[in-house]
């Protein structure tokens, strides 16, 4: 089993790192991608859990980048934690998702709701800072009474409390995976994905797409797919998993097919890349 798409306390998941590799361990999964928010702060401490259980872990960020339609998420694959240009990339975006977060508990307090910027940052155990702490924080407040409902009521596009990212460019991002070796893919697409949408990504140097996704029905998924193949870009899939209290909402770790195939193909060019980068030295 194979998923290439699952989220820590690092950022925004309910488990810490060495939580998620045991949960995996236990639905049967072999390899594993942890792809948290703006962070690689908890690749480590799940490469450590992940040999001791058996499990490879592999290197993945999740990042928000600037497209057509607004925002964007494109998740990167082996990307080494040690880079000091990633790490200062990474930096910056984590501090502009706090500076994001304080700008949406402002607008809560003036809609008068009590939540606070320490109630989020608890919430956050550290980690890069997202709307769902700030989801969880309402609700813990008695704001709202779900996560969902914090965001159908304040946090979505268009409702009241939301606050837009200031996004890189997609260019800037596929570029900075390419330098170091890493292979790039568009996350969770959805209607947003079209023949002619795959091939403008490609072009501005997308490497993959994540056909496989809870939010992607089986129609999706074979158009997805078959547009992929025709815009020259390899497949990818993943549960996008938070934690065991979203399950109902998401799938279980491991709960979408992916095949060996798309991870060897990713591999594959990652190698590559690797093999150019090491000869050019």
């Amino acid at each position: 089993m194979i998923d290439l798409h699952a989220h820590s306390t690092a950022s925004d998941g309910e488990l810490a790192p060495a939580g998620v590799v045991r949960h995996a361990a236990d639905s049967g999964i072999e390899t594993l991608a942890l792809t948290d928010h703006d962070t690689l702060g908890g690749v480590a401490e799940a490469t450590s859990a992940g040999v001791e259980l058996g499990i490879r872990v592999v290197s993945g960020c999740e990042f928000s980048v600037a497209a057509p339609w607004g925002e964007m998420h494109l998740l990167g694959y082996f990307l080494p934690a040690e880079d000091a240009e990633l790490a200062e990339f990474l930096e910056g975006q984590r501090d502009m998702r706090l500076t994001r977060a304080r700008k949406i508990v402002d607008k809560l307090r003036r809609l008068g709701q009590t939540v606070t910027l320490d109630d989020v940052l608890a919430e956050s155990v550290h980690g890069a800072v997202g709307r769902p702490h700030v989801a969880r924080a309402l609700t813990r407040r008695g704001g709202v009474g779900s996560v969902n409902e914090a965001f159908l009521k304040y946090l979505r596009s268009g409702r009241p409390a939301f606050v837009p990212k200031n996004l890189p460019s997609i260019e800037e991002v596929t570029g900075i995976i390419r330098r170091l070796g890493g292979v790039s893919s568009a996350a969770h697409l959805a209607s947003r994905a079209s023949s002619s949408a795959l091939l403008e990504l490609r072009a501005r140097g997308l490497d993959a797409v994540e056909a496989r996704h809870p939010s992607h029905d089986e129609v999706t998924t074979r158009r997805i797919e078959k547009w992929a193949d025709a815009a020259g870009l390899l497949k990818t899939g993943g549960t996008d998993w938070h934690g065991p209290t979203e399950e109902p909402d998401r799938a279980p770790l491991g709960g979408i097919v992916v095949p060996e195939q798309w991870l060897r193909d990713v591999e594959s060019l990652h190698r590559e890349r690797m093999s150019t980068t090491e000869d050019g030295r």
